[in-house]
């Protein structure tokens, strides 16, 4: 009887197996993450979405992990994975015009080779920031006839983004990620995990489109504002297309921009408001990318007669 009761569990252990081992995301999805990125850009038609020209500055891993003695601060890979997955991050979501900055001297090196002109365009701010804490652990259960291994990577990333005209911190963030896989066996029969480092990679990713979310709502809640590029009789010819939410028949506002004065109290410099002289309606849209495109519009009230447009600025109309 003894003997039957043992031979019945050894078979019924040996038919107990966990499902192959999976990868686990973090409760927010990398794919859920980006769809709120984008979100930003879908609210285009009802607000215009200015893209902000952003370049990335130091990005570096702050860590003790990847860094050793022989190593300075120009070998540092886990640093340029991050500033590379950042870069693909802020094109992916839409909201940013994003500029080469950590290998421009490859692009000057380019340029001097084959004699044409680099053509560097200012940006309106810059990235910096770290990967502050990355890591990876292993836990587990143990029983009598079964036993359970997790690997779990862990990563943080801290940005600041700073204006170029005063070198202001205007907006700080973070972003948090973590990614697992998990093993199960009873008997000795089940799936096994070993060294997966791909985790690392995942957790980084996940960090970084948290933090890149984040970004990506301030920058939406800015005020948003162009210039006319030219006039031409009737017709206005502005900056800013279909890209950036502008549509035919949008309304905005016409002013002029106010005095800058410097603050005795802060030291910085402070546009004071201009004030509404016209109304201009977008009557179509020109040009096939974003670097490229424009509006044509025509004033449906008011006018700029006796002001020169670069005195002026177009800025989305207040709720009345």
């Amino acid at each position: 009887m003894a003997t039957a009761i043992t031979a019945s569990a050894l078979f019924t252990g040996c038919a107990v197996q966990t499902p192959p081992v999976s990868i686990k995301e973090s409760p927010q999805s990398t794919a859920a993450q980006k769809t709120a990125q984008l979100t930003v850009v879908a609210a285009a038609p009802v607000k215009p979405t200015l893209k902000r020209k952003i370049a990335l500055g130091r990005i570096t891993n702050e860590t003790s992990f990847g860094r050793s003695l022989l190593r300075d601060s120009a070998g540092d890979p886990l640093g340029k994975q991050v500033t590379d997955l950042l870069s693909k991050s802020l094109t992916e979501s839409g909201a940013y015009v994003v500029f080469e900055r950590p290998d421009i001297g490859k692009l000057k090196d380019e340029s001097a080779l084959t004699g044409a002109k680099l053509n560097i365009i200012g940006v309106d701010a810059l990235i910096i920031g770290s990967l502050t804490e990355f890591g990876r652990k292993t836990v587990g259960q143990s029983g009598f006839v079964s036993s359970s291994k997790k690997q779990v990577a862990f990563a943080k990333v801290d940005l600041r983004v700073v204006d170029v005209t005063t070198g202001q911190v205007f907006f700080a963030t973070s972003g948090a990620g973590e990614s697992s896989t998990e093993s199960a066996s009873t008997f000795g029969f089940g799936s096994q995990a070993s060294y997966d480092g791909t985790l690392n990679d995942s957790a980084i990713r996940q960090a970084i489109s948290e933090a890149v979310n984040r970004l990506s709502t301030e920058m939406a809640g800015r005020p948003w504002q162009t210039f006319f590029l030219s006039a031409e009789q009737n017709q206005y010819f502005v900056a800013g297309g279909k890209s950036q939410g502008l549509r035919p028949g949008m309304v905005f506002s016409v002013q002029t921009l106010g005095a800058k004065i410097k603050s005795p109290q802060t030291g910085f410099e402070i546009s004071l408001p201009g004030r509404e002289i016209a109304q201009l309606r977008i009557d179509a849209n020109f040009g096939d990318s974003e670097a490229t495109e424009g509006s044509v519009g025509s004033l449906v009230s008011g006018s700029i007669q006796g002001f020169k447009i670069e005195q002026l600025v177009i800025r989305v109309k207040e709720a009345s």
